[in-house]
């Protein structure tokens, strides 16, 4: 005998909430085939948005104010290199199998205990850049508002969450929307840079507060070694490729560009904001700012603009 069931409305509220596929994000999990259906072009686009963290100029201002741009600029070099070598094959097995860097860790041999391991450092380093990111943002809105930086910790902390509540889906959008906005207030201190060459001469020319002199091993090592924390950005990076379409014989190239694009690719725009943000550190030094307020973002764009 067939009992009728009573459906209230918080339980079809809750069936509805469960049932927006725009909310599944396969978190962990193998990217079922169904989801895989944005371009390769729409991921690319997306997960290129991932590096407008402004800690990268916070990075490049940092070590170059304390070792001087010949090191500085080895560094983020070398380095950057380094990131894209490492993060081609990541990328590649990511975006053609659709697995993100948990199951990539498990499925190359390390097991449970290696994913969880994994996941533990790409979950450490995602929580310390947001949380960069978040008093990044507040001392923006302290200094252009005069939002208390408290309360900007909170919004820049709840913030996110309308955003990232519905997934790939989106996120892809927004960036669609943003990226052109972006793209411009964050590389035209380039050009200012560019018809002002006597900026570009005094950043050569300076030689670090904890450095005097040129380029050396001890300085160059201190520069890479916090740049190489960003070799962890392939995970995020990972996230986003494995929503990428399967290869198409018809157009593979495409596939071959949207992968570079989004995985390896990220160093360039990476390498291309820490030497603004060098550049641009010297500059603010120049305007009689201390060596700690120099390396702040956005006195660095401030000084720029």
């Amino acid at each position: 005998m067939a009992f009728p069931q009573r459906i209230t409305p918080i339980r079809r509220s809750y069936n509805q909430f469960v049932a927006d596929e725009t909310m599944e994000d396969y978190a962990l999990r193998f990217t079922a085939s169904a989801a895989r259906k944005f371009s390769g072009k729409a991921v690319a686009n997306t997960a290129f948005g991932a590096t407008s963290f402004l800690v990268l100029e916070a990075i490049g201002a940092t070590i170059t104010l304390q070792y001087g741009p010949v090191n500085a600029v080895a560094a983020i070099l070398c380095v950057g290199l380094l990131i894209a070598l490492t993060a081609g094959p990541i990328a590649y097995v990511a975006a053609k199998y659709g697995v993100d860097i948990d199951l990539l860790t498990r499925a190359a041999g390390f097991g449970y205990i290696g994913s969880t391991i994994t996941s533990l450092i790409y979950a450490s380093f995602t929580f310390i850049f947001f949380a960069l990111e978040a008093s990044i943002f507040a001392n923006m809105l302290s200094q252009v508002f005069g939002i208390p930086l408290r309360l900007g910790y909170v919004l820049s902390t709840l913030g996110i969450i309308p955003l990232a509540a519905y997934g790939i889906t989106f996120i892809s959008r927004f960036q669609v929307w943003s990226q052109a906005a972006w793209l411009v207030l964050n590389f035209l201190p380039i050009l200012f840079l560019a018809v002002h060459p006597g900026l570009l001469h005094a950043w050569a020319g300076f030689h670090g507060l904890r450095w005097g002199g040129g380029f050396a091993l001890l300085p160059f090592g201190a520069c890479a070694s916090v740049i190489v924390s960003l070799i962890a950005q392939i995970g995020e990076q990972a996230d986003y490729l494995r929503f990428m379409p399967k290869p198409d014989t018809k157009a593979r190239w495409r596939w071959w560009a949207s992968l570079l694009a989004a995985g390896p690719g990220w160093v360039v725009p990476g390498i291309v904001k820490m030497l603004m943000g060098s550049v641009l550190g010297v500059l603010t030094l120049g305007l009689g700012f201390g060596a700690e307020q120099a390396a702040q973002p956005i006195l660095l764009y401030q000084a720029a603009y």
